[in-house]
């Protein structure tokens, strides 16, 4: 069973040697340029300029031309002998209209086609921040999955040994059998446990993979090589882990870093001045319009007929006034006015529920912080407790359930120090993202080299 059991951790070993490692940062940079839903939002910002774009284009006069030819069966003349009808005839001209209300509607549709451009890109700057917390999630889920496998092979390793120990003392009349087969269940029970770590681990790596747009095996970057490292020697974290250095309660300066950072709120804010500006675009249809027009027409005839104008050089004016639509203009006025309205409730509800989401995760940090150490110091002191129980069964000073109790006791120790361990590290990322921070200090510390912590 040992050697069974040291070949598969040698051979899981072995492949992941051939595995390409991956840090969070590099995780970061490839999602960003592989993810089809940030691909999506970026061209929403595209859109939205090309929209300008054809907004801008209703400020410039229409340079049009217009090509006719007619032929005849045969030519048409009066009475008097003069010729009505010709063969054929030709004309071509040249039209240049320009049509503008009198209200500027074309300038404010241009500005709010501008405001468009920046509400798509701080809705681009969000879906990227979500989406580098998912693929945060997903690093730590793999992680997390990575260090049950490695604590259940201790777990069966630890085992093995008291299974072995147990049926020594069995062989010299130390111990009664129950003591092996108890051992033996216990060995089962955790290759049972083992089986579903690896089963997690993959599920967790596939999610992964999908969500980075990762291609063939690959092994995870971590600097907290094993849970089972000396827990004095791991940073309890700070009372500032953003690095605010605020003057007044840290809470509330974090609620303030949001509102002046989260892109969803900078997103909504320019959502409510569209809003605005809609109403006043809508309202412009009550004004009359004005159109200018002006056109060369060239013509040509055989043969020629007496009333035959071969060029003309003219232009117009036409002032059109809505006196009335049937209640079109009323009605799309007060469609926009509540738009209006919604915009400034949703607005105020975004801002309350970015509130809620601040004061969530800093309770979230404060939690995990204070769990981290307690839980580390489970880990050295059920740590010491196996191995002065194991070291007492040996000399038959302690008996099997001792030796049970105490195993399992580390086994809960080690996982929930990894969760908190973990855990901590997320509370941080999370804190970053509901302070719109997230995605600056990804950049920040893509260009030092640097891991996130």
């Amino acid at each position: 069973m040992k050697i069974v059991l040291a070949a598969i951790i040698f051979l899981g070993t072995c492949i992941n040697v051939f595995a390409v490692e991956y840090t969070l940062d590099e995780l970061y940079k490839i999602a960003l340029e592989r993810s089809e839903r940030i691909m999506i939002s970026k061209e929403n910002v595209f859109i939205s300029e090309k929209e300008k774009d054809e907004a801008l284009s209703l400020l410039f006069p229409k340079l049009s031309g217009t090509g006719a030819y007619t032929g005849y069966k045969d030519r048409k003349i009066n009475d008097a002998g003069t010729l009505l009808q010709p063969y054929e005839s030709s004309s071509w001209s040249v039209n240049l209209d320009q049509t503008m209300s009198t209200s500027g509607r074309e300038l404010i549709a241009l500005k709010i086609a501008k405001d468009n451009i920046e509400k798509n890109k701080m809705d681009f700057f969000s879906v990227k921040e979500a989406y580098m917390l998912l693929v945060t999630n997903s690093y730590y889920d793999v992680l997390k999955a990575g260090k049950l496998v490695e604590i259940a092979q201790a777990n069966i390793v630890r085992l093995i040994k008291y299974r072995d120990a147990a049926a020594t003392q069995l062989r010299i009349g130390e111990v009664t059998k129950t003591a092996v087969l108890r051992a033996e269940a216990e060995l089962s029970g955790a290759q049972s446990d083992l089986v579903k770590a690896e089963s997690l681990f993959s599920s967790t790596k596939a999610i992964l993979q999908r969500t980075v747009g990762l291609e063939g095996d690959f092994d995870l970057y971590d600097i907290h090589k094993s849970v089972s490292s000396d827990v004095k020697n791991i940073s309890n974290g700070t009372d500032d882990p953003l690095n605010l250095q605020c003057a007044s309660l840290y809470l509330e300066c974090l609620k303030d870093v949001a509102y002046s950072q989260r892109a969803e709120l900078k997103s909504s804010t320019i959502q409510k001045n569209i809003a605005e500006r809609q109403v006043q675009y809508t309202r412009g249809a009550h004004w009359p319009t004005l159109s200018l027009q002006g056109v060369y027409m060239a013509r040509h005839e055989t043969p020629e007929t007496g009333s035959l104008i071969r060029d003309n050089l003219y232009g117009g004016v036409r002032l059109t006034f809505p006196f009335f639509e049937g209640g079109l203009r009323r009605a799309e006025t007060q469609e926009a006015m509540a738009k209006e309205r919604q915009a400034e409730y949703a607005l105020s509800d975004l801002k309350k529920s970015i509130s809620v989401e601040v004061e969530n995760a800093y309770l979230d940090y404060v939690t995990q912080k204070g769990v981290l150490k307690p839980s580390g110091d489970q880990v050295a002191f059920a740590r010491d407790n196996y191995n002065a129980v194991s070291k007492q069964f040996d000399f038959g000073l302690a008996q099997s359930i001792d030796v049970i109790d105490a195993n399992t006791v580390l086994v809960t120790a080690e996982t929930q120090f990894m969760q908190a361990l973990y855990n901590y590290q997320q509370s941080i990322i999370q804190l970053k993202r509901v302070t719109g921070m997230l995605l600056d200090s990804i950049t920040d510390t893509s260009k030092k080299g640097t891991t996130i912590q």
